[in-house]
């Protein structure tokens, strides 16, 4: 644990958890107006949550050169997750556009 300082620890936990209360939030939203575009955006954020983690657990182990594969894994679930996230912004903005008459 010594390879970040107490208060990078701070801010990489509480960016995992922000992220965990915005999935929620997003497929609370999305049940609320009865619009599954929003449920599958939450959806779409559990790459990055688990990229997230990935990097966390890196760290947490001293960035362990016997752990590199978990770097790969971050990097593979950010792409992922960049990428159906922006999948499901366009089915949101797809969704608006054939809402308006």
């Amino acid at each position: 644990m010594h390879a970040l300082s107490l208060p990078t620890w701070w801010i990489h936990v509480a960016s995992v958890v922000e992220w965990i209360l915005a999935m929620w939030a997003i497929q609370s939203w999305g049940i609320q107006r009865r619009e599954r575009e929003w449920q599958w955006l939450a959806l779409a954020m559990l790459p990055a949550l688990i990229s997230a983690m990935a990097a966390c657990t890196w760290h947490l182990f001293d960035n362990s050169a016997a752990l590199k594969g978990l770097v790969v894994l971050q990097a593979g679930c950010t792409v992922l997750g960049n990428s159906t996230m922006a999948v499901a912004a366009w089915w949101i903005w797809r969704g608006r556009e054939q809402e308006q008459p």
